[in-house]
């Protein structure tokens, strides 16, 4: 079967998806523990004749399809999480959980990853080999990937996975039904940290009895940005961003501490590995030279996101048929958030690629990105990414 007849089949799924997309949009859970989401989900597979497994330490859905022929075992990926924000989309099936909302996308994920399960499904007596369909809780900043890897997800065909897809939906600077992948770095990696000075408190009219921390605090800032310009390669971007500077209670007192909270983005494994270093030395030495010490808590968050090479051709080969050339597009850089696909994509090769999914009656250069109170999706967007997965699994699985 060719691609754009799997995407025709898709889109008859369409009304169906658009439905489950918008009971998930309803329920949004945040975290690892999904309960609401994951019934909905083994509800949707019902049926599929797939092997069905749910996680311990989160509420996964790992679903393996056995195709009728011997082969390898490929994996398809959709997270299920939402985000601590109030909705203000205006939807007519805006989330009925205060303060939570699908800001980004992941409901289209869950409906899109069933809809490739459905058409798997459906051609089982074709398939040689295995797929395995991974829902996947706490992307949001709590590593639910690395969890379900933990708990077996790649090796849950019997066999560990040979390769591994990722489709995320954006809801502005893409236009609707665009395709985009990069090979190598696709997302940067994000860490935290947070510094506490130790200084001494006095008076603000004699402040050469004190010891200031909050002069130390600024010096410390500019700092970061001189370090990661003239220590590490400027062609390897290194972003730093001081989200928080906290210190003292009145105009007159000299604190004794002052805190630092920062968001650090690296592109690359080297310099994921060597700044927290470059960062820590310099903190502590700067706070050192006026006779303070420096506190440094350093938090690894995700790594780099990296794409296989190959993988992405595949994808831009397979995007390119089924929806014609135009609709496929090189990223031309990173895009620098980050996502814990990566960690699958360190363990096996893959490809992790942007679908828009902007509304026809928004302008993508100004629509409200994902994580926006006012994110819209376009439930167009949901064949597309269902037959897009499936057509890779096959793609993959003919190879052998």
């Amino acid at each position: 079967m060719t691609s754009t007849a799997l995407l025709t089949e898709a889109q008859a799924l369409g009304p169906d998806l658009a439905a489950l997309r918008h009971d998930l949009h309803r329920i949004p859970e945040i975290g690892l523990d999904l309960p609401l989401t994951q019934a909905r989900v083994l509800d949707a597979l019902e049926g599929l004749d797939l092997e069905v497994t749910t996680g311990t330490a989160l509420s996964s859905v790992t679903a393996v399809l056995r195709g009728a022929h011997p082969g390898p075992a490929v994996l398809l990926r959709g997270d299920m999480d939402a985000l601590p924000v109030t909705e203000e989309s205006g939807e007519p099936f805006t989330s009925e959980h205060h303060g939570v909302m699908h800001a980004c996308g992941h409901d289209l994920h869950v409906a899109g990853l069933v809809g490739a399960a459905r058409l798997l499904a459906a051609r089982r007596d074709e398939i040689a080999g295995s797929v395995v369909f991974m829902f996947q809780p706490g992307e949001e900043g709590v590593h639910g990937a690395r969890s379900m890897i933990e708990e077996g997800v790649l090796d849950a065909a019997g066999e560990r996975v040979v390769a591994a897809y990722g489709v995320h939906v954006v809801s502005a600077m893409v236009p609707l039904g665009l395709v985009t992948g990069r090979p190598g770095t696709a997302m940067a990696a994000a860490d935290q940290m947070y510094v506490t000075i130790h200084g001494r408190g006095g008076h603000g009219s004699m402040p050469h009895l004190a010891a200031d921390p909050v002069t130390v605090a600024a010096e410390i800032v500019l700092a970061m940005q001189t370090a990661v310009t003239r220590q590490l390669d400027a062609h390897d971007p290194v972003v730093v961003s001081v989200g928080r500077i906290q210190a003292g209670t009145t105009d007159n007192v000299i604190p004794a501490t002052a805190e630092l909270a920062a968001t650090i983005r690296t592109f690359s494994h080297e310099h994921h590995t060597a700044v927290p270093g470059v960062l820590t030395r310099l903190v502590e030495h700067v706070a050192a030279a006026h006779g303070l010490t420096a506190e440094v808590e350093y938090v690894r968050g995700y790594p780099v996101t990296v794409n296989d090479a190959d993988e992405v051709d595949r994808a831009a080969r397979v995007a390119a048929a089924m929806l014609g050339p135009e609709h496929y597009e090189t990223a031309p850089r990173p895009v620098s958030g980050a996502e814990d696909f990566s960690y699958v994509l360190q363990e096996v090769p893959g490809a992790f690629l942007f679908l828009g999914a902007t509304p026809p009656d928004a302008d993508p250069a100004t629509a409200p990105y994902n994580h926006s109170a006012r994110a819209r999706y376009d439930d167009s967007a949901l064949p597309v990414a269902a037959a897009l997965l499936a057509s890779l699994a096959l793609d993959r699985l003919e190879q052998g």
